[in-house]
């Protein structure tokens, strides 16, 4: 692929744009020697103002996603993208978020722009977990767990059941709620149909993956080791 349409692919600006980037000398070699549109140097040998490139296409970064952002352009709020580097944005493919967090929700969400990748994460029948931590506005009774786990529960206007989920009780008025599967609103509506309300929710976990020591709004590339974890063939 020519360097201008890799660079513009990458989101680093339109080709035009990019064309004046190579002709100013701020696309090198990891030498330090300036590249025409035409070299033949590999990705990872490229830099851009002196720093690597971003990666191509097949990138898995994870977010740690503090509440009042939102990652749908449907919805009213800032956009979850405004929390990573403005060139995401413009790459292609398209860098998409692997399900969605609503705007009071915090912790783990995943991009990708490798769409097959995504389906298999999101999948039930991959069974990537997905783990929540929940406080609620009352004190838990003791019948919830046995509901989640029944594989019965039918939440309003859907005509299927839940997969069955698993709930831990970590305090009165606490839980932590593996799921194996993302509906719309999922936990607050498992909760509300048996008669709960949750205050706050966070994503601390999918398969193996935790956020560790990743503050609130950053973010950081996968491993491929991490990547390839999550989602075994």
């Amino acid at each position: 692929m020519r360097l201008i349409k890799l660079l513009a692919n990458l989101g680093y600006g339109s080709r035009k744009e990019v064309q004046k980037y190579i002709r100013m000398g701020v696309v090198t070699d990891a030498e330090g020697n300036v590249l025409k549109d035409d070299a033949k140097t590999e990705h990872a040998d490229i830099r851009f103002n002196d720093r690597p490139l971003d990666p191509a296409h097949g990138v898995v970064l994870m977010l740690n996603k503090p509440t009042g952002y939102v990652c749908s352009l449907k919805d009213t709020g800032k956009l979850v993208y405004e929390l990573l580097p403005h060139r995401f944005s413009a790459r292609k493919p398209v860098l998409s978020t692997v399900g969605r967090l609503d705007s009071d929700t915090s912790g783990l969400l995943l991009f990708t722009d490798d769409g097959d990748y995504l389906h298999r994460i999101i999948s039930p029948k991959n069974h990537v977990a997905k783990i929540y931590e929940v406080t609620l506005a009352r004190p838990i009774e003791g019948h919830e767990a046995a509901i989640f786990a029944s594989g019965d529960l039918l939440l309003e206007s859907e005509k299927t059941p839940l997969q069955p989920a698993v709930m831990e009780q970590t305090g009165e008025k606490t839980a932590r709620l593996t799921l194996y599967e993302g509906r719309y609103h999922q936990v607050r509506r498992m909760f509300a149909a048996v008669g709960n309300h949750v205050e706050a929710l966070h994503r601390a976990q999918m398969g193996e993956l935790t956020l560790g020591d990743l503050r609130p709004g950053k973010w950081r590339l996968l491993t491929p080791e991490e990547r390839d974890g999550l989602v075994r063939t």
